[in-house]
């Protein structure tokens, strides 16, 4: 009977699980296709994309399941079930969890270390007519070389450096190597693969705090505020470019009897060129997008639309307010940085901490949460990604627009969507701490009986409490995420700060995202570096 039960619990996770994962995979199919340029989409790069954004986000949705597994073992009052009263059973379960993480961890570090570097550098080197498909292969492999110096460094330092000191100060080097390597043994490597993806999260927080804090204030309010009028466009585009056409008429008149222009006209009547050009292009995109179904529909779906942005608004501020408690908390509860600001249990009330733990018991409504919160960075981050382009400090290498997307754009957008659902992980777990930390655990608490007391012959007596830091080993089973997460107490102290700093540039992108008007109706569609080529395609 524990052995079916067992079976059944554990099938149920694992299904939804793959369920989540067809979802997964059919949306990243959409996605990718849906930016991807038609005129130079490319097999490799398009399923490259796709397997590494669909990589990320399963990794998310393992999470659930994880937390799922270890709050099943237990009844509501805080007793273990008959199946999970076996610590070699529960030692078996959780080890199944851990696999899987060093399964896709160990695939995530293939991509970003190997895979998708050289897929990128072998079609810079196509953009070369050139160079043939073997000197393209070794090029490409020549850069991808030091990406994988990084991932090996990475891994030896995360493995070969203690977490704690050796016993005995006075072995030898030899006796002290030893140690090292009995460490890693005994750990499965655990501090290696945790280490460099936790190089990666850092690298991922900084692209959370660029892209997606600033999405999750414009998204919303680009839904509510909505676009321009197309007929108000494109009454305004052609009187731009009268007003143009009339600045050109002016500067050829000057050479009408031979004199040749100045250098300084000469540039104006070729700036003025280009600028009709492209707003002759704006003019056939306006009266495309005023024909078309799509418009027409936006525009009937309009209050969908803004019940959608006041929806995703209030959902922003609550994982601010959220993300603002978990903080102060640990500012104000925490054992400090040296710690990694760990909080022993909750002392403030978190609002979504509280609400996972009431849906964790009717398996799957905290999983389907989880999946809409990560899917929820994943669209806010691709807005501001999408608003901003892709960026190296203060210069903008690529632009990120529907079905104009190059493939080495579409490869680095999905490096950085890829590197935000990593951190995901641990925004999360900031979120609500002890939901991701313990799920809804709860153990027993044996109390002394007061003097006097009703039960004769019994000196204590069993208290049900939610599972915590302060809880006994064996009571208590930890996520085998929340190990991946903090491995090492540094990164930690690094994401703390790095929450503070979220909450401030999402509350400036909010100022900035209210202070713009609406956007265009055909915005990002029309730019001036466009091809004729890129032109056509689109039209048609």
């Amino acid at each position: 009977m524990a052995e079916q039960s067992l079976l059944t619990e554990s099938a149920l996770g694992w299904s939804i699980f793959t369920l989540v994962f067809l979802v997964i995979l059919a949306f990243c199919w959409v996605y990718i296709r849906k930016y991807q340029s038609r005129q130079e989409s490319e097999v490799i790069s398009t399923i490259t994309a796709i397997c590494a954004l669909a990589i990320a986000l399963i990794t998310s949705a393992l999470l659930p399941v994880d937390i799922f597994l270890v709050s099943y073992m237990k009844h509501p009052n805080g007793t273990y079930k008959v199946w999970a009263g076996n610590n070699e059973t529960r030692g078996q379960i959780e080890d199944t969890v851990l696999y899987a993480y060093y399964s896709l961890y160990s695939i995530i570090l293939f991509c970003v270390f190997l895979w998708i570097p050289f897929v990128y550098f072998y079609y810079e080197e196509k953009d070369d007519d050139n160079v043939d498909k073997c000197s393209q292969v070794k090029n490409a492999l020549k850069y991808t070389v030091g990406f994988i110096i990084v991932c090996t460094a990475l891994l030896l330092i995360g493995a070969f450096v203690p977490l704690d000191a050796p016993p005995n100060q006075n072995s030898t080097q030899w006796e002290k190597m030893q140690y090292l390597f009995e460490e890693l043994g005994n750990n499965h490597g655990l501090p290696a693969l945790s280490f460099s993806i936790s190089s990666l999260t850092l690298i991922g927080m900084l692209a959370v705090i660029t892209y997606t804090a600033y999405g999750m204030s414009v998204l919303p309010l680009n839904l509510i505020k909505g676009t321009r009028s197309v007929l108000y466009e494109r009454l305004e585009n052609t009187e731009d470019i009268e007003e143009v056409e009339h600045q050109i008429e002016k500067l050829k008149a000057k050479c009408e009897d031979g004199r040749p222009l100045s250098s300084r006209d000469r540039r104006n009547l070729q700036e003025f060129e280009a600028k009709l050009q492209v707003l002759q292009r704006r003019g056939r995109h306006l009266e495309i997008a005023e024909s078309h179904c799509c418009t027409k529909v936006g525009s009937a779906l309009r209050p969908l639309k803004i019940l959608t942005g006041i929806l995703f608004i209030m959902v922003a501020l609550l994982f601010v307010v959220a993300l603002f408690i978990s903080n102060l908390d640990k500012a104000l509860h925490s054992a400090g940085i040296s710690s990694g600001f760990m909080v022993f249990g909750t002392n403030l009330t978190n609002p979504l901490n509280e609400l996972l733990l009431t849906l964790q018991p009717v398996f799957p409504l905290d999983y389907v949460l989880i999946t809409v919160i990560t899917m929820y960075f994943v669209f806010t981050s691709m807005a501001g990604i999408r608003n901003m382009g892709v960026w190296f400090f203060w210069i903008r290498l690529y632009k990120i627009r529907p079905k104009k997307t190059r493939p080495q754009a579409l490869l680095f957008l999905c490096m950085i969507l890829l590197l935000i659902v990593l951190h995901t992980s641990y925004m999360i777990y900031s979120l609500a701490p002890q939901y991701v930390m313990y799920g809804s655990q709860k153990y027993l608490l044996q109390s002394p009986i007061p003097k006097g007391g009703p039960t004769p012959g019994n000196t204590t007596i069993g208290t049900t409490k939610n599972c915590d830091a302060d809880a006994p080993q064996d009571e208590c089973t930890v996520t085998r995420s929340y190990l991946f997460l903090h491995k090492f107490w540094f990164f930690s102290t690094i994401y703390y700060f790095g929450n503070w700093v979220f909450i401030g540039v999402f509350l400036i992108g909010l100022v900035v995202s209210c202070c713009k008007g609406k956007k265009s109706v055909i915005e990002g569609e029309v730019e001036a570096d466009d091809s004729d080529m890129s032109e056509d395609e689109y039209i048609h």
